[in-house]
């Protein structure tokens, strides 16, 4: 799986002018099931990003975990994550896993994110989206399993 990762102060995304998931300090979470990936690639990434230490402590250094400091999750679908530049101008998106795998492991993630603890909200796998956000930082951080 490929995720980006973007702290931020606040975050929602809307489907043909109808807002359908939003977050409030925490993380807006882009992420693509790749060719191969299962469930364990996705309960990996999930317990990762629950634990990565990318929040300011006291004394201002990134130290706390997105469940330290009890933030939120808008969890995105975003199949682009799997673009290959290398050949010509047009990207090549094969490396993404079938739609239907990739909708079951987009959820799956969601659902194991919440179940570690962290409120989670989402996107609409598939949809024409617009994701508005404000990224705080700004912190952004590019992950793959």
């Amino acid at each position: 799986m490929r995720a980006v990762l973007q702290r931020v102060g606040r975050a929602s995304v809307s489907v043909a002018g109808e807002m359908i998931g939003r977050s409030g300090p925490g993380l807006l979470i882009l992420i693509c099931a790749m060719q191969g990936d299962g469930e364990s690639q996705a309960d990996q990434m999930a317990t990762k990003i629950s634990k990565l230490r990318i929040f300011k402590d006291d004394a201002g250094k990134m130290n706390r975990s997105l469940l330290d400091v009890g933030g939120a999750a808008l969890v995105v679908s975003q199949f682009t994550l799997a673009a290959d530049t290398s050949r010509g101008n047009r990207p090549g998106f094969s490396a993404a896993a079938a739609p239907d795998k990739g909708r079951a492991l987009y959820e799956f993630f969601a659902q194991r994110l919440a179940a570690l603890g962290v409120p989670v909200e989402t996107g609409e796998f598939g949809a024409d989206m617009q994701v508005e956000l404000i990224n705080d930082g700004p912190v952004t951080i590019w992950m793959e399993t």
